[in-house]
């Protein structure tokens, strides 16, 4: 973990409340895919935790959805803004674990999906993606998803791709795989794992620190309580209690 100082190069909308952030400076201590950066924000006692979305030595790009006051005014963040930061935190993908991925990300879950498909690119190997969300609306950035993964789209409604949910779509599609890698919300994924135990999940918690000090993100798993801003937020898919 390294405190930074993060000069925003972009911060753009992409889709409905969905912005897409480029942020600057040394972020050489991000490692992995799926780890996160937690960002000061003006006027805000505590951090806001955000999954990496791609990363390189000197700059990370963050897709978030305004959900709440806080990311409302992350948004509206102008270019050249300075931001505090911790970069290099929790626990990341772990590419070795597959020959055939299948990557699966829910609503802003795609996020860390991103960077996961382009170490995988790295390797030779252009993962299978199903990308599930409640409408056309909220899916984004599809033509760059489709230059580094087999992108399959699900929508609730049916305004793109198959109608239904990834967990529906997935039953039926015959998809061949190894293992999964998945982020989005706590539903799917408690779907994903008990289905398919072959496979991570990444998750989300209120976090009070972002580092492992206060325990305050703790989860219940197979192996006892386990925090998910350290030990997460990336978890083997049979090991977390739902």
């Amino acid at each position: 973990m390294e405190n930074v100082k993060l000069v925003i190069e972009k911060n753009v909308q992409v889709g409905k409340d969905i912005y897409l952030m480029r942020l600057s400076g040394n972020t050489s201590a991000i490692k992995n895919p799926g780890e996160f950066i937690n960002i000061t924000i003006p006027n805000y006692y505590l951090r806001r935790p955000i999954s990496v979305c791609r990363y390189t030595d000197t700059h990370v790009d963050i897709l978030y959805k305004v959900l709440g006051r806080g990311t409302k005014d992350l948004s509206t963040f102008k270019e050249n803004t300075v931001i505090d930061t911790l970069v290099g935190l929790g626990n990341g993908f772990d590419i070795t674990k597959a020959k055939k991925p299948l990557l699966i990300g829910g609503g802003i879950g795609i996020a860390p999906l991103f960077g996961l498909a382009e170490e995988f690119n790295k390797q030779g190997i252009k993962p299978t993606l199903i990308y599930g969300a409640r409408s056309i609306d909220d899916i984004v950035l599809v033509d760059k998803l489709s230059k580094i993964a087999d992108v399959h789209i699900c929508t609730d409604d049916g305004s793109l791709g198959y109608k239904g949910n990834v967990i529906e779509y997935l039953k039926q599609s015959n998809i061949e795989f190894d293992y999964y890698y998945s982020c989005g919300p706590e539903k799917m994924l408690e779907f994903l794992a008990k289905a398919y135990p072959n496979g991570c999940v990444s998750l989300e918690a209120r976090m009070g620190c972002g580092f492992g000090a206060c325990m305050g993100c703790s989860i219940k798993t197979t192996n006892g309580f386990k925090r998910v801003c350290k030990e997460g937020p990336v978890f083997e898919a049979s090991e977390v209690l739902f």
